[in-house]
């Protein structure tokens, strides 16, 4: 088991959105320094083979399926799993969706629909977490931002507004609960093969645009966000606060 900063046995780590894609990953990577996860979606089937996937690897896995957009089912989600289970010490607000289209066509109803599910999420789920954390004078809260907390790209304007809003929420959060002695901090991912981004995978003339625009020369894996990830949930950010960490092979730092 890995020791020190980096060490996580003992915690309890709620991932929102960890059936797939990057918050999967993140289970995953949590519970291989000793987390026991909990994971979450709307999909409880879809939950509970992921959590047999992965206590067949050994680790300690938690299921609680509860609508991150819904304030009723997060408070009594949250409640259920501190009453059953333990105490909440990492929370990962990693619930999220894209819909490309023109700005000028873009349609209103999916424009509330993205900001449910990147923002509010975040705000529901993070308030019903932290006023525990905040009881018990610990906690971690780590947002997943993006390079589209600062970057932008055709076709996704509201995308780009609603992550720039997390990179802000994970400022304001740190700024009203790091007194309590709480971490918030957020991950910014760049172009990470995921289901989200599969198309544009698949897309060689973008994929084409991508390693050239990257210094890094390609797609990020999603197992490269886990030791970012670990850092945050760990002793050895205990004075890191409102952060925004770029796992984006270079992408920001380059014109």
């Amino acid at each position: 088991m890995k020791q020190g900063f980096f060490n996580l046995t003992g915690k309890r780590a709620l991932i929102t959105g960890s059936s797939l894609g990057i918050g999967r990953a993140l289970a995953e990577g949590l519970a291989g320094y000793g987390a026991t996860v909990v994971l979450n979606a709307r999909n409880i089937d879809r939950l509970e083979g992921e959590a047999e996937t992965l206590r067949g690897k050994g680790f300690n896995v938690e299921v609680e399926a509860f609508d991150v957009t819904d304030s009723a089912a997060v408070n009594a989600g949250v409640a259920n799993i501190e009453a059953q289970n333990g105490p909440i010490d990492i929370l990962i607000n990693n619930a999220g969706m894209q819909f490309r289209a023109p700005l000028e066509d873009y349609p209103e109803d999916k424009w509330d629909q993205l900001f449910n599910t990147n923002v509010k999420s975040a705000f529901l789920v993070g308030k019903a977490v932290a006023k525990r954390m905040i009881s018990r004078k610990s906690g971690k809260i780590i947002n997943i931002a993006s390079v589209q907390s600062e970057l932008a790209r055709p076709g996704i304007a509201p995308y780009t507004a609603t992550k720039g809003a997390i990179r802000n929420l994970t400022k304001g959060m740190a700024t009203d609960w790091a007194r309590h002695g709480l971490q918030v901090n957020a991950i910014a991912p760049g172009y990470f093969k995921t289901p989200l981004n599969q198309a544009l995978v698949d897309d060689s003339k973008f994929t084409g645009w991508l390693e050239n625009r990257t210094p890094a020369g390609r797609w990020g894996d999603v197992e490269e966000l886990v030791g970012a990830a670990v850092f945050l949930s760990g002793s050895g950010s205990s004075f890191v606060n409102g952060h925004t960490l770029y796992v984006d092979g270079g992408m920001t730092a380059s014109i």
